[in-house]
Order: structure tokens, then C-alpha cells, then sequence
């Protein structure tokens, strides 16, 4: 397979609208519902908790798959590893500007990135998921948890043996771009007026 096909590939998986689906599916635009994106917080807030967690499993696999599958069927010489990378940060980009809406906004890519972590180095990414889920279920903050676990992840991949110099750059890109995608929620817990995981309303 050429790498452009495959990266193309992963940006459409990347690209499909899980909560867009759903959210369809109920009767309800949630482009126009909670705060408006399309991932899973704002489906757990709007739609419940079983069609948020089923939307943050699929939305977590259209990253993992990528990055499992499309390697190996890559006809390069360089490592599979980059390309793994390569098809992660793909699906990731889809996630965020999905095809299949225009080039629209999509989601804030942190369920995405987290199935492409799982797939590239699951301990790390097992480690900053369990700290995700205490400091949301601590604090109520859901857009917390996602700050405080971007920033872990490249941290455990230096402590962990294992992660090459590619893999560790781009988990702290994207620990940046997280940071850049929850400007507004970082406002709003500066302020005190951050909306706490289990309430409706904005996200």
C-alpha cells in the first residue's frame, strides 16, 4: 500500500462522526446542543452515559485501528513505527477536521489520542488514563482530567523504557494541541465557571 493511501485511510477513520452519528440518531444536532463539539463529553452531557461511553470507545478504536493495521501493509523501507506514529496523528487530524462534515469542526481529538497511545505504548497511556479518570471523578472537571493526562503521557514514555524520540515529540505536540483545543474550558476553571462532569448544560 502507497503511505499516502494509508494515511488517507486513517484520516478518514479519524474522520468519522461518532457523536455526530448518534446524536442523529436521538433527534438531536449537537453541533447545536451542550457546547456544540462533537465528542464524547459533550455526548455524555446531552444524550447519557451509555451513548457517551459507546461514543468515547468508538471514537478511542478510530484511532487504535489506524495505527494497528495500516503499518504493516505500508510498502516502505523506514520503520513501521514512524508510519504507526504517522497514521496516529492522521486519524487524530480527522477526528478534529472530519472529511466526512466539510472539513468541519469535529471534535477536541482527546478520546482519539488516546486510542492511538493505547495502540503505541498502552502502559503509559493505561497510567495517564487512570489519573484522567481520578481527577475527573475527584474534581468533576472533565476538561482537567484531559489537561493533566496530556501533560503525564510524555512524562511516563521518559520514564518507561521503550519510547523512541518520535513517539515522545508527538505525545508532547499533542499534550500542546489539548492545551490549545480547552483554551475556553481553561478560562472558564480559571474563572470558577467550568461546567462539572454529570451536570447538563454547556461544555
Amino acid at each position: 500500500m502507497h503511505p499516502l493511501l494509508a494515511l488517507a485511510l486513517a484520516y478518514a477513520s479519524g474522520s468519522i462522526p461518532f457523536a455526530h452519528i448518534a446524536g442523529r440518531a436521538m433527534g438531536v444536532d449537537l453541533r447545536k446542543q451542550g457546547s456544540g463539539n462533537l465528542g464524547a463529553t459533550n455526548v455524555f452531557r446531552v444524550l447519557g452515559w451509555k451513548i457517551g461511553l459507546a461514543v468515547f470507545l468508538a471514537d478511542a478504536l478510530k484511532g487504535a485501528l489506524p495505527v494497528l493495521l495500516l503499518p504493516p501493509r505500508i510498502d516502505s523501507p523506514r520503520d513501521p513505527v514512524l508510519w504507526a506514529i504517522a497514521a496516529g496523528v492522521a486519524a487524530i487530524a480527522g477526528h478534529v477536521r472530519p472529511i466526512f462534515l466539510g472539513f468541519g469542526k469535529g471534535g477536541k481529538g482527546v478520546a482519539t489520542a488516546a486510542g492511538v497511545f493505547f495502540a503505541l505504548a498502552p502502559v503509559p497511556m493505561m497510567v495517564s488514563f487512570v489519573v484522567f479518570v481520578a481527577v475527573v471523578l475527584g474534581t468533576g472537571y472533565v476538561s482537567l482530567g484531559s489537561l493533566v493526562s496530556a501533560v503525564l503521557l510524555p512524562l511516563m514514555l521518559l520514564i518507561t523504557s521503550g519510547a523512541t524520540a518520535p513517539l515522545f515529540l508527538v505525545s508532547v505536540a499533542i499534550a500542546a494541541f489539548v492545551f490549545w483545543t480547552h483554551r475556553p474550558n481553561i478560562r472558564r476553571l480559571r474563572r470558577g465557571e467550568e461546567h462539572r462532569f454529570g451536570k447538563r448544560g454547556r461544555a
